[in-house]
């Protein structure tokens, strides 16, 4: 009796015990990315984030400056799209209370061409099209003076540099710089300029190969690596702390420099 007794206080204790343990809500994230590499990246981490307990919704953007706008108004946890010179330029100019959180990958910007095979042969006099993108702007000028074509003024810095920044353009290039990013393929494949300048995303959405298609392509030691965006207030979430430490492991890293073949760069 006294057995049974103690069974059933044993039971109905359990029970209680139990019936006291809350299921954990899983974590949702909402990214802005644009298509690729940014989208395609997350996609390939979403299964690693949900074993974490966090679901990550991931919505694509075409336009850059929706993203961010998106992410101040709270519709958006995170912001995958850009480098940090591009948020410098954002928070200066409209004020955006949002941090880099981590690097993901880079990718590398670069000049294409119908009519030449190395940057360093375009003709005199010949257009070059670059795209209404001001925070690229030092990674062209860095490529054209690398391949000679240009010379800089002293004292520039290429994070904040423009064209009236060339001291010396003996071959007298003309530049055009007020096209939209994504119509950069488009004017290349069109041969509208002597040489278009494209960014990686943009060019490999277009079925180019960087790396192979590029006459001229900028380097890892680029400082103009894609970066994570969060508001400032959101900074030490553990979702977040989560997305970033995934994304910046040793595996992803790796999967990414294997699954674009060089065409995006992982940044460790």
């Amino acid at each position: 009796m006294k057995k049974r007794l103690l069974g059933l206080i044993a039971l109905i204790f359990g029970g209680l015990v139990l019936g006291s343990v809350q299921p954990v809500k899983a974590a949702t994230l909402k990214v802005g990315a644009t298509k690729s590499p940014h989208a395609v990246i997350l996609k390939h981490v979403q299964p690693k984030l949900k074993a974490q307990g966090i679901n990550l919704k991931i919505t694509v953007f075409q336009d850059y400056a929706l993203i961010d706008q998106a992410l101040v108004a709270k519709n958006l946890d995170v912001a995958y799209f850009a480098h940090k010179p591009y948020l410098q330029q954002e928070i200066k100019q409209k004020g955006y209370k949002i941090a880099d959180v981590g690097a993901v990958h880079l990718e590398p910007i670069g000049a294409y061409s119908k009519t030449i095979n190395h940057l360093s042969r375009i003709k005199s006099g010949a257009t070059v099209l670059v795209s209404n993108n001001r925070p690229d702007y030092g990674r062209v000028l860095k490529l054209l003076k690398d391949a000679k074509l240009i010379t800089l003024k002293k004292g520039t810095k290429l994070n904040q540099a423009d064209f009236k920044a060339i001291a010396k353009n003996p071959k007298h290039l003309k530049f055009k710089y007020h096209y939209d990013p994504k119509l950069m393929p488009e004017l290349y494949k069109n041969n509208e300029g002597a040489v278009v300048f494209i960014n990686a995303n943009f060019a490999v959405q277009a079925g180019l190969n960087p790396k192979k298609d590029a006459i001229a392509l900028e380097k890892k030691s680029s400082p103009y690596a894609n970066i994570l965006e969060v508001r400032q207030s959101d900074r030490q979430k553990p979702a977040i702390k989560k997305l970033v430490k995934t994304l910046r492991s040793k595996a992803t890293q790796k999967w990414i420099g294997r699954h674009f073949k060089g065409a995006v760069l992982p940044v460790k």
